[in-house]
């Protein structure tokens, strides 16, 4: 019997330390990841949740030569980690969003989401609310880019200019619509039918306009230096989108899985 445990326990071992070689020959690649559900619920390493976290585990299953993992930033730090190499990628982003000065490669990701205005149900009100912005009470997400606003996401100017609180919860903005506390909310498609989802009594008192402020081409942004080559992790997105893992992924949440131009990576201090 002792012979027996010996053996399985040296099993074990041989188990652990070949597990554990395997994570060593692969390439550590960090990528960024900060609360803007439903992409990221909770960017801490013990309780994240949500689309980016799917993202990487489908990667990390795809191929063995790298090991994805995210590492907690913030949005309004997010291009500061980049750049000092804290962190190797920064994913669902837009090369117009303060990324021009900044050393790195921007990777079309073939995924579409859009930034809807959203105001209470009322009698009488249609799209035509949504026409014009001047003297309403904006509820936007702190540190986010706005089309309307010409991208600037001072929360100065925004403050100033249209009359916005700013907050760090699609959620709370759109219950400031349901209680008359704003008039419209900006929200991201993907984020107002996961919350008409979770909160089916709100989905009546809302009224979603067709007018769409942006339509997001989400890039993962890649430094100079990273461990992986901008041409790799496309390749590993086209194996992921030909096996069907970014629709199963995405499509639950209103996100359009698109095809991809050849050649779509661009730096993103490159002029337009």
């Amino acid at each position: 019997m002792r012979h027996l445990r010996r053996w399985i326990h040296g099993c074990w071992l041989a188990l652990g330390l070949l597990f554990a070689g395997s994570l060593c020959a692969a390439e550590l690649v960090k990528v960024g990841g900060a609360h803007f559900p439903p992409y990221v619920i909770k960017s801490s390493l013990q309780e994240s949740s949500g689309l980016l976290p799917q993202l990487l585990e489908a990667l990390n299953r795809e191929q063995s030569d790298y090991h994805f993992t995210m590492l907690p930033t913030a949005i309004v730090r997010r291009f500061s980690d980049l750049q000092r190499g804290r962190i190797d990628m920064a994913i669902f982003e837009n090369p117009q969003w303060g990324w021009q000065d900044i050393d790195a490669v921007a990777v079309d990701m073939g995924l579409e989401d859009a930034e809807l205005f959203v105001a209470k149900e009322e009698e009488r009100r249609g799209q035509d609310y949504f026409e014009q912005l001047e003297g309403k009470r904006l509820a936007l997400y702190r540190g986010y880019h706005y089309g309307f606003a010409q991208f600037n996401s001072d929360p100065d100017f925004l403050i100033r200019t249209f009359n916005a609180n700013l907050g760090h919860s699609h959620d709370s903005n759109l219950l400031m619509v349901v209680r008359g506390r704003a008039d419209v909310a900006l929200v991201t498609r993907s984020n107002l039918y996961d919350f008409i989802k979770r909160n089916r009594e709100h989905a009546r008192q809302l009224l979603i306009s067709e007018r769409v402020d942006q339509v997001y081409r989400h890039h993962a942004m890649i430094r100079a230096g990273a461990p992986i080559s901008p041409e790799h992790f496309a390749a590993l997105l086209e194996r992921l989108r030909a096996k069907g893992e970014l629709q199963r992924i995405f499509s639950p949440y209103r996100i359009d899985v698109t095809p991809v131009v050849a050649d779509s990576s661009t730096a993103a201090d490159a002029e337009d």
